[in-house]
């Protein structure tokens, strides 16, 4: 079963479902289109409001002509050891600015939340019996210093890595 956790919880009626030939959004819903499916409706019509699942070999930039007119953007991890949803999420934050929802779909394990927050991503589609039952006791693991600027500043406020704050120290 999967349930979309943002950090202020659990989500009830989660609207977008992920479009596949066997699974069509019903009229309560709404889809969550590949790529190409996304670019095609955008070309044909001024809608706004529309979703796009982002999988790790597309090409997050051809987005940039319509991401005025989305609401949400899922990026997609197949598996643990793929990360290449944290660059799509990392570009459509800093080079690309969007600021609707950034979704994580598929293999959104515990420990990988933390990092995902970091890029931007501020929800989850969560299947992982694990993480299901931290995410409802609000129990994410902590990561207390980071090499790396991101989308989401470290907790200590505008600087981004302890070594850099040791330096200035030092």
């Amino acid at each position: 079963m999967t349930k979309i956790w943002r950090e202020t919880g659990f989500v009830e009626n989660d609207p977008w479902v992920i479009e596949t030939e066997e699974l069509k959004a019903t009229e309560e819903q709404k889809p969550l289109l590949n790529l190409d499916a996304l670019i095609t409706k955008a070309e044909e019509s001024n809608d706004v409001g529309l979703g796009v699942v982002v999988k790790p070999a597309d090409d997050v930039t051809k987005l940039e002509p319509y991401l005025d007119r989305l609401a949400i953007v899922a990026v997609a991890f197949p598996a643990f050891n793929d990360g290449r949803a944290f660059s799509h999420a990392s570009l459509l934050r800093q080079r690309l600015g969007f600021t609707n929802e950034l979704r994580a779909v598929g293999d959104v394990l515990i420990d990988q939340i933390p990092l995902m927050l970091r890029v931007g991503i501020d929800s989850f589609a969560v299947t992982n019996e694990t993480a299901l039952k931290r995410l409802s006791e609000n129990r994410l693991p902590g990561i207390p210093h980071y090499y790396q600027p991101t989308a989401r500043p470290a907790e200590g406020g505008e600087t981004y890595s302890w070594r850099r704050q040791a330096a200035k120290t030092a």
